[in-house]
């Protein structure tokens, strides 16, 4: 695992489970948020964006955050294991404004300078209909790249939370496919 590609919903906890995982595996963490966004919520150009994001996945090692669907292909070619936190519309709404209260007025560790947190009700919409917009896609292109790729779905906090306890920097996880989050879940495609 030396590349890493985290991505789920907004408040589904992609950058906190980065930061841990950086910790533990001693990998360089890039949260996307904090290279898109400048300052005032000013987005990155999308022909910039795809540069920028073409030279971050050069680098020999790393953890990614972010969604970004105009480069989660070449995110998904260039990573060994994706990280898809697959978690329901409600508790990722429930941590998005969880997260507003808790930063209101600053901004996130994680996120461009000067981009005070924010909530608007197009982003909670947002959050709230990912799981219907979104997940099918995903899990379908986590398909097409399961042979080549390790990747874990990760469907509940508790999961996640397991998943660190099982990880360690001597790590080597080996083979490839999908792996279940714990012997409860299971893998629905």
């Amino acid at each position: 695992m030396k590349k890493i590609l985290i991505i789920g919903s907004g408040g589904a906890g992609k950058s906190t489970l980065s930061r841990q995982l950086g910790n533990i595996l001693n990998l360089e963490v890039i949260h996307l948020d904090s290279l898109y966004w400048h300052p005032g919520w000013v987005e990155t150009p999308q022909p910039e964006w795809g540069q920028i994001v073409q030279e971050l996945i050069k680098r020999e090692s790393w953890i990614m955050d972010g969604n970004y669907s105009g480069t989660l292909d070449i995110r998904l070619l260039a990573a060994d294991t994706i990280i898809f936190l697959d978690f329901p519309g409600f508790l990722c709404l429930w941590r998005v404004i969880k997260r507003f209260w808790q930063y209101r007025g600053k901004t996130r560790p994680d996120m461009g300078s000067n981009c005070p947190e924010r909530l608007d009700w197009e982003f909670l919409k947002w959050v709230w209909t990912y799981p219907q917009r979104r997940r099918s896609a995903i899990l379908e292109k986590l398909c097409q790249v399961a042979t080549e790729k390790k990747v874990i779905i990760l469907r509940s906090p508790s999961a996640v939370k397991q998943f660190l306890q099982d990880i360690s920097p001597s790590e080597v996880i080996n083979g490839l496919g999908f792996v279940r989050s714990n012997f409860n879940d299971k893998i629905s495609l």
